[in-house]
């Protein structure tokens, strides 16, 4: 259960089962993969987007230390993904634009789940243990200092 928190640890359990709120497959061999946290997923024109897949496109593009993927409302319901960059220290070229950052993504994701939104920060909010708390970002959502790219156009130019 939650320290402290009892109405959390009864959310937890329903029908003797403990909802540990985590995203899991199969292969055909019976392995189970951590795919992403059910809070942490995206919703983007109908498709569920993995946090996890997008924050490792994005940490593989040049100059990116660190990176933390979200969903933020968007205007046609569902989300668009945000992605919230701290540039690599040093980094040959000066710290990564956000137009290459969406381009890199643009080779390695599906159209829906590529970020129309990227903002460059000094330091992603941790908890005193480290954890990265997302839920911070998710409640700034979309500041001044946001570079907004626009939707990926699906393939055939459609939106």
């Amino acid at each position: 259960g939650y320290w402290g928190e009892p109405e959390r640890t009864v959310e937890l359990w329903r029908d003797l089962w403990v909802h540990t709120g985590d995203l899991m497959r199969v292969d055909e061999d019976g392995w189970f993969y951590f795919v992403d946290r059910l809070k942490d997923a995206i919703r983007v024109s109908g498709e569920n987007v993995a946090s996890a897949d997008v924050e490792s496109a994005v940490a593989s593009c040049p100059g990116v230390a660190e990176v933390a993927a979200f969903g933020v409302p968007s205007e046609l319901g569902e989300q668009d993904v945000m992605v919230a960059v701290v540039p690599a220290a040093g980094a040959d070229g000066g710290p990564p634009k956000a137009e290459d950052i969406v381009a890199h993504c643009r080779e390695r994701l599906p159209y829906y789940a590529v970020p129309r939104y990227v903002d460059l920060v000094d330091e992603l909010p941790r908890t005193p243990t480290a954890k990265l708390r997302k839920g911070v970002l998710r409640e700034r959502g979309v500041t001044a200092t946001t570079v907004d790219l626009g939707r990926t156009r699906r393939p055939g130019g459609a939106r």
